[in-house]
């Protein structure tokens, strides 16, 4: 069983960074290729970041290409995002996702989500 705690939200100011964290507290997440979506309000979630269960492949939507960072440490069960130069269009709930089967690009029903953590960034 994967169960997702992501952490690390909060309130910046845009240019700034933050790092999100997502553990897992079972004992199967090196099995897991992750990914990181997000939903604004009034919008639909989107992909930001995904990453092979190896770690040797990663993905990113445009809109945060050089700019975010995915990288995961299996001996930890955490997968993390690297976010810097944030920008008010970043403001979201980030949440993350574990696919036992693909590389999470889109937002499905399958596999286990966290419950979110809130990244709000002022101008």
């Amino acid at each position: 069983q994967v169960q997702l705690v992501e952490s690390g939200g909060g309130l910046v100011q845009a240019g700034g960074s933050l790092r999100l964290s997502c553990a897992d507290s079972g004992r199967t997440f090196s099995s897991y290729h992750m990914g990181w979506f997000r939903q604004a309000p009034g919008k639909e979630r989107e992909f930001v970041a995904a990453i092979s269960w190896s770690g040797s492949r990663t993905y990113y939507a445009d809109s945060v290409k050089g700019r975010f960072t995915i990288s995961r440490d299996n001996a930890k069960n955490t997968v993390y995002l690297q976010m810097n130069i944030l920008k008010p269009e970043d403001t979201a709930v980030y949440y993350c996702n574990a696919d036992l089967y693909s590389i999470p690009l889109v937002p499905t029903g399958r596999g286990f989500w966290g419950q979110g953590t809130q990244v709000t960034v002022s101008s």
